[in-house]
């Protein structure tokens, strides 16, 4: 059987044994399935922070050689857990939460509140008072009526002015698939660049915040997708907020200390892609906004960046046990072989969701057999149940065989459902040959202690 291990997409933890078996971070992936059971996620810990530390280094670098400072920061929606937010502050990040979950997961881990960011496009009152109780570093308004309603809160409580700072789109339209582009005009997120007359939403939204005391504006933030490969994208848009900035600054005199440029960065998810490299994205990136900069005639403020998946996403794998194994004969006469596990998309919505692709290898034993086109699908009751939409697979994928399926460690558990009243699995750590549970898995008797009868 082919192989792509070691390599992208698996984290640099994962090899092959002499066996033929897996192993992560010197673990083998039997003796985890014994000790945690199937499905489970397993996140190597030193590939994580790895990867975390060079997105610091390459964008502190890049950006110290044109005279400006950046910070890195940690997006909470890819996963989150108490570990995690403390093993990536450890490294030098921030945390970017968009819920109030999220931010009490931050809260526990220990980050200090100006370490945390608040986004979200419909924050409720509770999360946005939790916010201010914490003393998060930004709060990120994303429409005027928020602007109002984050002043008010601060109003009624007294206390120092909230920092904030206005989310904008661009207009860019960057990212693998619609509903993961945040940028373009007509979507949810953000107050708009653009206006046929009079001053656009983002400006309205500036100005609104320079008007109530109770806020300090800290700056402008735009994020224009999500699993983006092409660093242009980023150049066109940093262009777009430094202009609104400079606009701003012409017309109230305000020059804002800080720009948010995003991120989303893209991972390699099959065999052949290759991750974004963070010195290069970082380069490209403080060429242009020092360009742009000259060009304005403005100093330079301070940066922000949010590298999203790429730390965690190549970082993870999940686990499972074959099942049922299913030869279908298909329209063009060719046979596709049906490969079952004992998870689904309740553990990895995203190939049902938008089409995802992810790639797939046995990972228990040594596969000499020769491949055959197979289709990983779950055990839910859904046609659209699959994990991996085409994979080559040993000819003699059997019952009882270990799978992996990598780059996982992004949205697998975070957008984990209980579909079927299925347990969610669990997120197990692995270093240095051991391993331990971050989050445990959920039993029959956590749903049913929700369940009031």
């Amino acid at each position: 059987m082919t192989t792509t291990i070691p390599g992208e997409p698996w984290s640099t933890g994962v090899a092959r044994t002499v066996d033929g078996a897996v192993e992560v971070a010197g673990v083998d992936v039997r003796e985890l399935a014994v000790e945690h059971g199937t499905p489970a996620y397993v996140l190597d810990e030193a590939d994580l922070r790895t990867r975390a530390r060079g997105y610091r280094r390459a964008f502190e670098a890049a950006f110290a050689e044109i005279g400006a400072g950046v910070d890195v920061y940690y997006a909470g929606k890819a996963f989150l857990s108490v570990a995690v937010a403390r093993w990536v502050h450890e490294e030098g990040l921030r945390v970017d939460t968009a819920t109030g979950g999220e931010l009490a997961v931050a809260l526990r881990a220990g980050i200090p509140g100006a370490d945390i960011g608040l986004h979200g496009n419909n924050k409720s009152d509770s999360e946005i008072a939790r916010a201010l109780d914490a003393g998060v570093g930004r709060i990120i308004v994303d429409s005027l009526v928020e602007i109002e309603r984050v002043a008010d809160a601060v109003a009624a409580r007294g206390g120092d002015p909230a920092p904030v700072m206005v989310r904008v789109t661009t207009g860019v339209h960057a990212g693998g698939h619609e509903y993961i582009s945040t940028a373009h005009e007509d979507q949810k997120f953000g107050l708009s660049i653009a206006s046929p007359d009079g001053d656009p939403p983002a400006m309205q939204g500036l100005l609104a915040v320079l008007a109530r005391p109770e806020l300090r504006l800290l700056g402008i933030h735009s994020h224009i997708g999500s699993q983006i490969l092409d660093p242009s994208g980023f150049e066109v848009a940093a262009r777009a907020v430094l202009t609104l900035r400079a606009q701003l600054a012409e017309r109230t005199g305000v020059l804002v200390d800080e720009v948010d440029l995003g991120g989303g960065y893209g991972i390699a998810y099959l065999p052949g892609e290759v991750t974004l490299d963070p010195d290069r994205i970082a380069k490209d990136v403080a060429a242009s906004v020092q360009a742009t900069a000259t060009d304005l005639g403005t100093p330079l403020p301070r940066f922000s960046i949010e590298p999203g998946r790429a730390i965690v996403g190549p970082a993870g794998l999940t686990l499972y046990t074959v099942g049922t194994v299913k030869p279908v004969r298909i329209d063009d006469g060719t046979v596709r072989t049906y490969v079952s596990i004992d998870g689904g998309m309740s553990d990895n919505i995203r190939p049902a969701l938008y089409g995802a692709a992810y790639h797939a290898e046995v990972v228990g034993r040594l596969a000499t057999a020769g491949t055959v086109l197979a289709r990983v699908v779950g055990k839910h009751c859904e046609s659209g149940d699959i994990v991996v939409h085409e994979v080559q697979l040993p000819a003699d994928v059997r019952a009882g065989d270990l799978l992996a399926v990598a780059a996982t460690g992004a949205y697998g558990r975070s957008m984990a459902s209980n579909y079927n009243h299925v347990p969610r699995p669990p997120v197990v750590a692995v270093t240095d040959g051991g391993s331990r549970v971050l989050v445990r898995r959920e039993t029959e008797d956590d749903l049913l202690a929700l369940d009031l009868g």
